[in-house]
């Protein structure tokens, strides 16, 4: 597996967005942790979740408490730097609600250390921005954490270049990673991941694949990928991947998956060397 760094840890060019096996349509716990041990298996050493990762309002952490059980039963689970978010909330209705308060930040994250059971957290990310609260209050909640050493590292999520640059002065320049939706069908965040870039600071795409899964019927915003994908032998999905990964070596993507086959085809996505015509193309697909 390819590396790339997230602050000053290296970790894996590819990693594993844990939502699908928690919300809405989740698999059974079998084939979620089966998912989780596929990715290990590949060389993925990075696995991104969420307290608000759950379906019902009653199991608040539900993919924390599940990663955490995969880690655990799993040889290579002490090398993975896990992510996890706060700031969102899930009233079991389906909806998803917002509280940066400081003071829910502070809980968050303590819960979230009992569930995932370690002593600090590896990434914390500020997980989308409250419009009732000022944002250098709920960044600043985070660097409080950072201090405290209750996380080893601080990110921020759904977040616009001026936060970013406000996130990175708040933590006195010890922000490590933005992680912004970005798809070939969700371009908008190129500033932020060109800011990224700039910046030395990890852009983690979240629903890479646009949310198009390994079966699913590919839109238009997919054809160039899938001509391209054709006649490497690959899967789109790879192609999209792969072309994310030379963009930018600050650019580390999180595709979601909950079935094996998925994951481990992501994860090779750093061996498929696309030529410069390919990527010029898939640029202005």
């Amino acid at each position: 597996m390819h590396t790339r760094r997230i602050g000053a840890v290296e970790v894996s060019a590819i990693g594993l967005g844990g939502m699908p096996m928690s919300i809405e349509g989740r698999p059974d716990e079998a084939r979620s942790l089966a998912t989780i041990h596929a990715a290990l298996d590949a060389g993925v050493t990075l696995i991104d979740t969420a307290d608000a990762y759950h379906r019902d309002a009653d199991e608040v952490g539900h993919n924390e408490t599940l990663i955490a059980r995969a880690l655990a039963s799993h040889e290579r689970g002490a090398d993975v730097l896990v992510a996890t978010k706060g700031g969102h909330l899930r009233p079991g209705d389906g909806s998803w609600t917002l509280d940066g308060s400081p003071r829910h930040l502070r809980q968050a994250c303590e819960e979230s250390l009992r569930r995932l059971g370690v002593e600090a957290i590896g990434l914390y990310q500020f997980h989308r921005p409250d419009p009732r609260v000022p944002y250098a209050e709920s960044v600043g909640a985070v660097r409080d954490l950072l201090d405290e050493g209750k996380i080893r590292m601080a990110g921020i999520s759904n977040a616009n270049p001026e936060q970013i640059k406000l996130a990175n002065d708040i933590l006195d320049g010890r922000l490590v990673s933005v992680q912004n939706q970005f798809s070939p069908a969700f371009r908008s965040s190129e500033p932020e991941l060109r800011l990224c870039d700039d910046l030395g600071i990890a852009f983690l795409p979240w629903s890479p694949l646009g949310g198009i899964s390994h079966a699913g019927e590919l839109g238009s915003a997919y054809a160039p990928f899938a001509r391209i994908a054709e006649a490497h032998g690959v899967s789109p999905q790879r192609v999209c991947l792969a072309w994310m990964l030379a963009k930018s070596p600050v650019v580390v993507p999180i595709p979601g998956a909950s079935r094996p086959e998925t994951i481990r085809d992501s994860a090779a996505a750093p061996d498929l060397v696309l030529t410069p015509e390919e990527i010029a193309e898939l640029d202005q697909a």
